[in-house]
């Protein structure tokens, strides 16, 4: 098998997968060692379920597989370098195990398989190798379906684990199950009855890496809170700061206070500007263009220096991308990359800094401000207003529309669905598909937005939250009872984490937009419809009558 075969992400080209070359940007050869990084996370895990079981310190291990999945998240690593490093010390860490558990004489099930065994030594060797290993390497489109519907949760779920980690907090159950969950795609015992619950199984620790990561954040930084997030700038050089992870925020605050430059959020790192433990930087300015997807002409605009703690990532012009740096599982050829610290110590954001004294202010593009910070705690403080407006009828429904934007004109579909929502209706939103419709101006109800904004994609866990207390606010046996609809654009893996989880949960009839995952086949989309009531959307007109009819 020769050719790129990607479909992870809601772009895929025709609507069925990257053949040449990803709608991302990544090369059919980045793509196969990402297939390879992974094949080789898969071998880890057959020794790892056995080690785990028998108590062997699996610490490093489950670094491994959540950074590493991590960096194959769409739009998150472009460094074909990155990746042979990843596989390398993947089959070392794999041959590691492998020994200590043949010294304890452990019978180790999956032990013959290929991805338990291979090994290679040059990189034209890896590469050929990455060639055999992809998603078309498993021939029933059903059990590939399936095996990708995990896999592409677990990379999810991996990620918030990881934001968790960086924040010293952990789930043992949630490292365990990324491991069973991979080493599950390479096992052809499980049909697609053991598959289907895997991938139930694997929305319940979804729900809890979630849970893990919002008990993290608001551990370190305090509860978010209803802000006004201004869009306008200052007259000093800045630093843009965009992705995903908190605690390069914070440690980039730190290390620019008192230096003459100021700190700015892009796309999803919007809500860091929602947390008390932020808001005593006076250089913390606001927010500064929109979705990641019009990085492009936003970071050019910005004029200064730009750090990508996650992905996503677009391809840079050589016009920024000299002032433009990763950090963590972030990547890209030729952009500086920042390395973690040494255990214990921070990151060192000096060079970015540095960089960011050499420039001039801010171009501005907007003026302004948002307001955001509806967590579940926020929401909560209010929740007798909330109720009291549902019981009158002030609010007849809300609709959540959280997930990721996207570059397609289809996507225009949310900016005009949320502009024609009756206006006794409420959005619930997370991630940054709120780009969409987050500068509407849509009023409020009685004191309440008519957009409550709970923060990044992984904060998905708070509405969640949020129906769930709202149910047994109204003491209802079934969250389908509230008066909640779902209405949710997907882009990535974590959007597909954020699904598993609702499915998980018991939500149905969940419109998913503005395609269905390429990577579900035509029966595995069946049996989501069937069971849970998963569809697509049509028209804006036609959904709302679908939607209010309820």
């Amino acid at each position: 098998m020769s050719e790129m075969f990607c479909f992870q992400c809601q772009e895929a080209a025709k609507g069925t997968g990257c053949t040449i070359k990803g709608v991302c940007g990544k090369t059919s050869e980045t793509a196969a060692l990402q297939d390879l990084t992974v094949y080789t996370l898969k071998g880890i895990a057959i020794f790892a379920n056995k080690a785990r079981e028998l108590g062997m310190d699996m610490s490093a291990v489950d670094k491994r597989i959540r950074g590493d999945l991590f960096a194959t998240i769409t739009n998150a690593n472009f460094d074909d370098a990155v990746f042979l490093g990843k596989i390398r010390d993947g089959l070392a860490s794999r041959d590691a195990l492998k020994h200590e558990l043949a010294v304890r004489g452990a019978d180790v099930p999956q032990a013959d398989h290929d991805a338990a065994q291979w090994f290679a030594e040059t990189d034209a060797e890896l590469a050929a190798k990455a060639l055999t290993v992809g998603v078309l390497a498993t021939g029933n489109e059903d059990i590939r379906s399936l095996r990708e519907l995990l896999t592409y949760g677990l990379k999810g779920m991996a990620a918030y684990a990881e934001h968790a980690a960086n924040l010293s907090s952990y789930d043992d159950n949630v490292n365990a199950f990324l491991v069973k969950g991979l080493a599950a795609t390479l096992d052809d015992s499980l049909g697609a009855g053991e598959l289907v619950g895997l991938v139930l199984e694997c929305g319940k620790f979804g729900v809890d890496a979630m849970a893990l990561l919002d008990a993290a954040n608001t551990a370190a930084y305090g509860n978010p809170e209803i802000t006004k997030v201004q869009l306008g700038v200052g007259s000093r050089p800045g630093i843009l700061i965009s992705g995903h992870d908190l605690k390069d925020m914070e440690e980039l605050l730190k290390q620019t206070e008192g230096t003459g430059v100021d700190v700015y959020t892009h796309s999803e790192m919007l809500p860091a500007h929602y947390y008390p433990a932020f808001k005593k930087y006076s250089h913390f300015v606001g927010n500064y263009g929109n979705a990641w997807w019009k990085q492009n002409e936003e970071f050019e605009s910005f004029g200064g220096a730009i750090l990508m703690t996650t992905n996503c990532i677009v391809p840079p012009k050589d016009s920024y991308a000299g002032r433009m740096f990763t950090t963590g599982n972030a990547g890209y050829p030729g952009i500086r990359h920042i390395p973690d610290g040494a255990p214990g110590a921070p990151k060192d954001f000096s060079a970015v800094i540095a960089c960011a004294k050499t420039c001039e202010a801010p171009t501005e593009i907007e003026t302004g401000e948002i307001v955001g910070g509806f967590a579940h705690a926020a929401v909560m403080s209010v929740a007798d207003q909330v109720v009291d407006a549902v019981k009158t009828g002030a609010i007849k429904r809300f609709f959540v529309m959280a997930g990721c934007d996207g570059r397609m004109k289809s996507r225009e579909y949310y900016t005009d669905f949320a502009a024609a929502l009756p206006e006794d209706t409420v959005i619930l939103t997370a991630g940054c598909a709120k780009y969409k419709y987050n500068k509407l101006d849509l009023g409020a109800i009685g004191g309440i937005p008519r957009v409550l904004d709970a923060g990044q994609c992984n904060d998905s866990y708070s509405l969640a939250v949020i129906a769930l207390k709202l149910k047994e606010v109204f003491g209802l046996d079934d969250i389908n009872d509230l008066p909640i609809s779902y209405n949710i654009a997907w882009y990535e893996q974590k959007a597909v984490i954020v699904l598993l989880a609702l499915l998980y949960l018991g939500v149905k009839n969940i419109h998913l937009g503005p395609t269905l995952p390429a990577f579900l086949s035509p029966n595995v989309a069946k049996v989501l419809v069937d069971t849970f009531g998963i569809g697509g959307i049509t028209s804006v007109e036609q959904d709302m009558r679908e939607f209010m009819a309820v």
